[in-house]
């Protein structure tokens, strides 16, 4: 069973930065596209960032050029730098892995992201 922990949530202030880690129990090489959603309370998941096998990403338009995703293979993590956080980046981040095949989907625990005052 795969396993993804995210680690780098807290509480910041309007304007600041966090950086979301998620580090997989293998090889994230295997893994056809690898990302973040996530989740504010009484709204639905949402896609952040995602980031292909091949180093193609994609982003939420409420996010363009304040967020970035990338990967590390050796150290089997993708990161999500959130910069100019604003109070609407509040939510629990889910980190989540695409197996090669397309078939399985593998989620993190979550992180909380709190961007208040």
């Amino acid at each position: 069973q795969v396993q993804l922990v995210e680690s780098g949530g807290g509480l910041v202030q309007p304007g600041g930065s966090l950086r979301l880690s998620c580090t997989a129990s293998l090889s994230i090489v295997s893994f056809y596209r690898m990302g973040w959603y996530r989740q504010a309370p009484g709204k639905q998941r949402e896609l952040v960032a995602a980031i292909s096998s091949v180093g193609g990403t994609n982003y939420a338009d409420s996010v363009k050029g304040r967020f970035t995703i990338s990967r590390d293979n050796a150290k089997k993590t993708v990161y999500l730098q959130m910069n100019s956080l604003r109070p609407e980046d509040t939510a629990v981040y889910y980190c989540y892995a695409l197996s090669s095949s397309g078939t399985y989907d593998f989620w993190g625990q979550g992180a909380q992201v709190t961007v208040s005052a």
